[in-house]
């Protein structure tokens, strides 16, 4: 049944809300992302200090989220944050950001992953990367329309599959470490590749903790709930990071790292042999699958509370009490998705070209949300803060000077993308087709003459 009037229900547990974020951010990025942080330093020492430096700024990212979280729970995130701080225009404008450019370009993004590595375990044909890619973000959406049940046990065993892989490769790498070359392309690293570019990278990979603020309005324990889903969700990701790259350097050393194509196969190839090809293929696809799911069940939240505040996207504000989840919005976050997969089944670079459309977008708001921190510590003074973010105003100050770093990084990586970077303006131009949106909607409370 499906209720404009109903919202969403404390189902989810700490652990729930934990294997969803850290489901959405351990995807397929630890995979491909190491060989080019490892290009970028100059030593094996410097290689693991910036996964730890990316651990820490996205600790620093979700100790400020925490205390948005905490004090102001709601399924739209940063959606409300945005409102609250800001105004209707810029939430508005996030929540058509993200509908369709964000969320919906970052589940194609791991559908053109899934697809590519789903087609080395069995081709379906030409458009073999592409079927599988739009079959994925069919099934996983039917499986969340179904249930937040059914979803959140899915993604609480692909998280778990996921975390003990990588563990298992990062203990073949420390405990058996290579005994001859690896076989490995050479490597590429060269003293003029900056290594600010490394920690564009590891801030990619990261990417997706912020996710839990879409679900602090249906975890249980209290507003300290989403806290410790926050907290504890960053430090165990950091942590197989970690664990992971110092595998990595084990078994391969850092210029074999750099110059691997799979580092993640090149690792167990060292004790399993060519065997370890396909046994990745089914990591990097578990992986996708996991990440999609995770982001199909928070996308669905800002989307939902767009369409709680504007009447024009009434049919979007509804919770479908049985399933306990917004189904209209989730639906139509299907369909954009699939267009987007569609549009990179005609082209050659998809995964590069969702990469673009995204990550500028997405910076931008990041920063946002960061700003809105300052705004409603000064605006709601006298609010009730569970939490409070440690050394402010430091804190939120080094994660909005991380967010404009990510945003000129991720302008300059479209740039250097050539014909695929054109996704970043095409993204961009999408976002700007909401703005001339705000001058026919209005959110229900301005109305009825409400502040």
């Amino acid at each position: 049944m499906e209720n404009q009037l109903a919202a969403p229900s404390k189902s989810l547990s700490v652990l729930d809300a934990i294997a969803i974020v850290v489901g959405i951010v351990i995807g397929a990025g630890i995979f491909g992302t190491p060989p080019n942080v490892a290009n970028s330093v100059p030593s094996t020492a410097m290689f693991i200090l910036l996964w730890i430096i990316g651990g820490l700024v996205s600790l620093i990212g979700a100790l400020c989220y925490a205390e948005l979280a905490t004090t102001y729970p709601h399924a739209g995130g940063d959606y409300f944050y945005l409102q609250r701080a800001l105004g209707s225009p810029f939430a508005f404008l996030f929540a058509w950001a993200r509908m369709t450019v964000i969320q919906t370009g970052s589940i194609a993004l791991q559908a053109f992953v899934f697809g590519a590595y789903a087609t080395k375990i069995a081709s379906l044909g030409t458009h073999s990367a592409a079927i599988y890619a739009a079959a994925a973000v069919l099934i996983l959406t039917l499986v969340n329309v179904a249930g937040l049940v059914i979803g959140k046990w899915a993604q609480n065993l692909m998280t778990l599959g996921v975390v003990a892989a990588l563990l298992a490769i990062a203990s073949i790498g420390i405990i058996a470490p290579a005994t001859a070359a690896p076989a490995t392309s050479p490597a590429t690293h060269t003293p003029f590749l900056p290594l600010g570019l490394g920690m564009v990278f590891v801030l990619l990979t990261y990417g997706g903790w912020n996710e839990a603020a879409y679900l602090s309005a249906e975890v249980r324990g209290g507003r300290r709930g989403i806290l410790h889903v926050l907290i504890w969700g960053t430090v165990i990701i950091t942590g197989v990071y970690v664990l992971t790259n110092l595998g990595y350097i084990a078994g391969l050393g850092l210029t074999g790292v750099a110059g691997s194509q799979a580092v993640a196969a090149d690792v167990l190839r060292q004790t399993f042999g060519d065997k370890a090809a396909f046994a990745m293929s089914l990591v990097v696809v578990l992986a996708s699958l996991s990440t999609m799911n995770g982001t199909i069940i928070t996308g669905g939240r800002t989307t939902y509370a767009m369409g709680r505040d504007y009447p024009a996207f009434a049919p979007l504000g509804r919770w479908h009490e049985r399933s306990n989840s917004p189904v209209n919005a989730l639906l139509l976050q299907c369909l954009l998705t699939l267009a987007l997969v569609l549009l990179g089944a005609f082209t050659r670079e998809g995964f590069d070209t969702m990469v673009a459309y995204t990550s500028p977008v997405f910076w931008t708001f990041f920063l946002l949300v960061g700003v809105c921190l300052f705004v409603l510590r000064f605006k709601d003074r006298d609010t009730e803060r569970p939490f409070r973010v440690p050394l402010y105003p430091l804190t939120p100050i080094l994660f909005c000077a991380a967010c404009v770093y990510m945003l000129q990084s991720s302008l300059r990586y479209a740039y250097s993308l050539g014909a695929a970077g054109m996704g970043a303006w095409i993204g961009v131009a999408v976002l700007f087709l909401g703005v001339p949106l705000i001058a026919f909607v209005r959110p229900a409370a301005e109305r009825r003459g409400l502040p």
